[in-house]
């Protein structure tokens, strides 16, 4: 893991806390492991100082076994690492799985081990991708969250590359947006958007992911997630609400008011482009952008 200065974590409090996550198992030195445990306290408390009452809750919530895996795999342990393929390796196959029932994101889950493992940096500590997993989901979840984003960004980079048909007459007409001002408005809240979800618990993004960026149904989603359907349902709704006062919250922070705010989101919802922005949000009118589409509604896809 990354070395950062000791924010939160010291003494009595620092040896327990190794104590339990089991980190000896691995030889992982206790000053590696306090690294890892300050750099968690300082994603989630976002630099600011936390009480000691805030503290106690965090580190009870922590999956203290599974940082100290990662952090012993990222920084090269080879028990640990052996241990890590062993147990994550069926995981992360049944995940591309249901990403992909042809099996064409086994791929990407067998890619995923080079950046795990990392590689020596002689200007710097080792550089692996598990210094970003900071306990606060199980590694299995996490680890199913960064591969849902990578299958989501390859989708992405191939549509880019898909050949443009010779005519398309039904949509030139809706390239002419009738006010000029909706490209920079949805431009805007693309990208706040994007601020957004990746302010989200790593759980909460694959969820979504594979619910509107893959089109699993809800009982995929669940299957992939090992939650019940009804679950899962719950689940989108909140954290629809949750980006929703997150957006409007940074748009308003960017200087919009109320008004140019809901034009942001009719504007996305007349022509969303390759994001349906209006399914993202509860509480948007849906108008006819999934008939334009010619997607399912959430409802046709929940079996």
């Amino acid at each position: 893991m990354e070395t950062v200065p000791i924010l939160a974590v010291s003494g009595d409090l620092a040896e327990r806390l190794y104590r339990e996550s089991g980190a000896a198992r691995w030889r992982l030195p206790q000053i590696a492991f306090t690294n890892a445990l300050d750099a968690s306290c300082a994603k989630a408390f976002a630099g600011r100082k936390p009480r000691a009452r805030e503290l106690s809750r965090y580190f009870s919530s922590l999956h203290l076994a599974d940082l100290a895996l990662a952090c012993a795999c990222a920084e090269g342990h080879a028990a640990a690492w052996d241990h890590f393929v062993l147990e994550m390796r069926p995981i992360l196959y049944r995940a591309a799985d249901a990403l992909d029932a042809t099996g064409g994101a086994r791929e990407l889950a067998d890619s995923l081990y080079g950046d795990l493992y990392g590689l020596s940096d002689r200007s710097g500590p080792r550089q692996s991708l598990l210094r970003y997993f900071h306990g606060r989901s199980t590694l299995a979840t996490w680890l199913r969250a960064v591969l849902a984003q990578r299958h989501v960004d390859r989708a992405r980079a191939g549509r880019r590359l898909d050949p443009l048909p010779d005519e398309i007459p039904e949509r030139r007409g809706a390239l002419q947006p009738a006010d000029p001002e909706c490209p920079g408005l949805v431009d805007i809240l693309r990208t706040v958007l994007d601020l957004a979800l990746a302010q989200l618990d790593p759980r909460d993004r694959l969820r979504m992911a594979c619910y509107y960026a893959e089109e699993l149904t809800l009982a995929q989603t669940g299957r992939l997630l090992r939650e019940h359907e009804a679950t899962v349902s719950r689940q989108l709704s909140r954290t629809r609400r949750v980006v929703r006062k997150a957006v409007e919250h940074e748009l308003g922070a960017r200087g919009l008011n109320e008004a140019q705010i809901q034009r942001c989101f009719e504007c996305a919802a007349e022509d969303a482009g390759p994001m349906d922005v209006g399914e993202m949000f509860a509480g948007l009118p849906r108008r006819s952008a999934q008939a334009k589409a010619g997607k399912n509604s959430p409802q046709d896809r929940s079996i």
